[in-house]
């Protein structure tokens, strides 16, 4: 038989398979952890409470299954692709109805494709979830670059325009000449960058964070506006902490973590609590084995340092993005920081085909309220189906 080298084209099958070594490097660090001295207030003002990171390291090191990410993600097909240079990892799930939507979903910090796995059978099997045959959607969840299995980037460049092109690039060498978008968070840049792009076969995108402040904030403002000034104050003053130093010195932050488990899972903890629906406490929201997953993902492909460089990259960027012209859908979930009032957001997007808000959620609304998000991405991209 003939040897062929694999093309940079080439979709290649890919399954997850963490080292056994690595789980008992991780057991051991985490039982040899030094703690610091407990915090000197009462409440999560100057970041994890020390009890609250010791019972979900606790937790992690002798209760949680350490082989519950991989058999998560090795349940659906995944892949690999090299597009610009880089190794793409993504989920691709079709759905056996005909006429599905091929759907594009983006995660963002500190996410991966985890969020959306809840979301693959209802949207790809609507009739045993709730919904039609015609709500079906093919969908597609790729790693963002030096996120998960995803490749690290050895050069500058990947900002969220560069990652949109290279996720036009892989809807194509797919087959889609039709498809659609989604994203929150990060996810919500990149589909916003192509939305404002608009590749080829792109009809459509549905955003649950919507980038749409205005340039310049009027001296007048609503109820709603003004309190997604606040949120926006909020955002990038006492929750801004991990973003400010994500966007000036990444590789400090990843040599920090990179040795260190219990920081890891501390830094991604202190983001679930401060921006999920809850009652004081992440858990409130999130299970435990849910952060967990996503705490052990990036623990185990090293991506402390590589995942916090979109920060960097993209650290002119505000919450104002383009004004898009595309059709978009929005839901906007009552607890995420800032939330967009829907004046602002009807003035950015001049063919907004959807404006959802939804009774419960935060700003992880996959990881947090799976049902309704699964809900508005039906109705939201329902227009785009058909030809309509």
């Amino acid at each position: 038989m003939t040897k062929t080298t694999p093309t940079p084209e080439d979709i290649r099958p890919f399954r997850v398979a963490i080292p056994q070594s690595e789980i008992d490097d991780l057991t051991r660090r985490l039982a040899a952890t030094r703690w610091p001295d407990p915090e000197t207030v009462p409440d999560w003002s100057q970041g994890v409470r020390t009890e609250d990171a010791r019972s979900l390291v606790e937790y992690w090191g002798s209760g949680y299954n350490m082989r519950r990410v991989e058999s998560r993600l090795n349940a659906f097909p995944q892949f690999v692709t090299t597009i610009d240079g880089l190794d793409i990892h993504f989920i691709h799930v079709r759905s056996e109805n005909p006429g599905a939507m091929p759907l594009l979903l983006t995660h963002g910090w500190p996410s991966s494709v985890l969020d959306f796995v809840d979301l693959i059978e209802p949207l790809t099997n609507p009739t045993k979830h709730g919904g039609a045959a015609d709500d079906s959607f093919d969908v597609v969840i790729p790693s963002l670059p030096g996120f998960g299995f995803s490749g690290k980037p050895t050069d500058t460049g990947w900002n969220v325009e560069r990652i949109a092109q290279a996720w036009a690039e892989l809807m194509r060498r797919l087959g889609y000449e039709s498809w659609s978008a989604h994203g929150g968070d990060w996810g919500a840049a990149v589909t916003t960058a192509l939305g404002a792009a608009r590749p080829h076969g792109l009809r459509g995108i549905h955003l649950s964070t919507p980038y749409a402040f205005p340039r310049s904030i009027p001296d007048v403002l609503t109820d709603d506006e003004r309190r997604a000034v606040e949120g926006l104050a909020l955002y990038g003053g006492p929750l801004g902490g991990s973003n400010h130093v994500q966007g000036t010195k990444p590789q400090t932050i990843g040599l920090a973590l990179a040795d260190s488990p219990v920081g890891q899972a501390a830094w991604i903890y202190e983001k679930f609590q401060s921006k999920t629906d809850n009652r004081g406490r992440a858990e409130d929201a999130l299970s435990v084995d849910a952060m967990l997953d996503t705490i052990s993902l990036y623990w185990f492909t090293n991506s402390a340092a590589s995942s916090a460089r979109i920060y960097w990259e993209n650290r002119t960027a505000t919450m104002a993005g383009p004004n898009l012209s595309l059709p978009v859908a929005v839901t906007v979930f009552p607890r995420d920081i800032p939330r967009l009032p829907k004046s602002w957001i009807e003035d950015a997007y001049s063919d907004l085909i959807h404006f959802g808000e939804a009774e419960r959620g935060g700003h992880f609304a996959a990881l947090e309220q799976p049902k309704i998000l699964v809900d508005e991405l039906r109705a939201g991209l329902r227009r785009l189906r058909n030809g309509a």
